[in-house]
């Protein structure tokens, strides 16, 4: 148990309500979802629950990640929000990932993703996080993109035009992201894009867990 202990550290966000007749002890469930998420291959993964006796194989792991279905924390109430999107390439075709980020935690507040950067679907994004969390008074990080900047204005949230400074949290995060996602050259492949949807959302989760 110490031993599960060292290698996972905290694992009470991770909820484990989806299983049945699952062989595997919870403990080491949860151990192997948050060491993929923390940055082993799923193949490194099974080496490391082999070491405690349990056999599964890459996909019954992947296959926890997925049923978790592990969500970021709602009810925030943040001061400033960073804001802004980047690149994920699923099967070869471009996704766009927008993220939502707490300068003053560095957590993610929201992240969906998108086949495209249009006003419309920042405005949708927005919309999903105000019924998530209490932005009504936050101010808006966002680099000089139209589309953010023309839905921010749509919606009547405030926001401020800046390079670095505390909207920096949200680029951070991206680069782990892609630290992440490195081994597969930020591409997911032989997936669909709401599985990678669901890894991102656990692996924002994780994050947060961190900080």
């Amino acid at each position: 148990m110490a031993e599960i202990t060292r290698l996972s550290g905290c694992s009470e966000w991770i909820e484990l309500d989806f299983v049945e007749r699952e062989r595997t002890p919870s403990e080491l469930m949860k151990l192997g979802i948050r060491l993929h998420l923390a940055g082993l291959s799923l193949s490194n993964t099974v080496l490391k629950l082999e070491r405690f006796g349990v056999e599964r194989s890459r996909k019954a792991i992947h296959d926890w990640v997925q049923k978790a279905d592990l969500q970021p924390a709602s009810d925030a109430s943040p001061d400033q929000v960073a804001l802004d999107e980047t690149v994920i390439r699923i099967n070869g075709q471009q996704f766009w990932l927008y993220a939502a980020v707490d300068p003053k935690t560095n957590k993610f507040l929201h992240l969906r993703l998108f086949t495209t950067t249009t006003t419309s679907l920042t405005q949708k994004f927005l919309r999903e996080l105000r019924e998530k969390h209490d932005v009504e008074d936050a101010v808006f990080l966002v680099d000089h993109a139209q589309h953010l900047v023309s839905a921010l204005q749509r919606v009547g949230l405030r926001f401020q035009t800046v390079q670095h400074g505390n909207r920096n949290a949200v680029e951070r995060v991206f680069r782990e992201v892609k630290r992440r996602t490195s081994s597969f050259s930020n591409s997911f492949s032989h997936v669909d894009p709401e599985t990678a949807e669901t890894w991102l959302r656990s692996f924002a989760v994780w994050w947060n867990s961190l900080n």
